[in-house]
């Protein structure tokens, strides 16, 4: 399997989503939506979460792109919200801390 940064930088999806989770970022609270999101006690390591999250976020848009009823837009957007946000949390390819200048 590839690395993570690597799946995260192939991930292309509709601007709106993207847009959508995003704006959503600012309310993500990583105890309370990770634990939400992945039906867990406990919130895991970012590499954990990010590969959970990023297995049932293709899940979603195969169910989008094939027009499913039982897609949920607000589930695939919470999903984006959290990748996003784990995504921060992950040292960046060079081994440096997140959010090192």
């Amino acid at each position: 399997m590839s690395d993570i940064h690597t799946l995260l930088a192939e991930l292309k999806r509709p601007r709106l989503l993207i847009r959508a989770a995003r704006l959503g970022l600012a309310q993500y609270n990583r105890t309370r939506d990770l634990r939400r999101l992945m039906r867990s006690a406990a919130p895991s390591a970012p590499e954990a979460a990010l590969t959970r999250l990023m297995e049932e976020e293709a899940q979603l848009e195969e169910v989008r792109k094939s027009g499913e009823a039982a897609y949920s837009l607000a589930r695939h957007i919470e999903i984006l919200i959290a990748i996003l946000a784990e995504a921060r949390l992950l040292p960046t390819r060079n081994g440096s801390a997140p959010n090192a200048p």
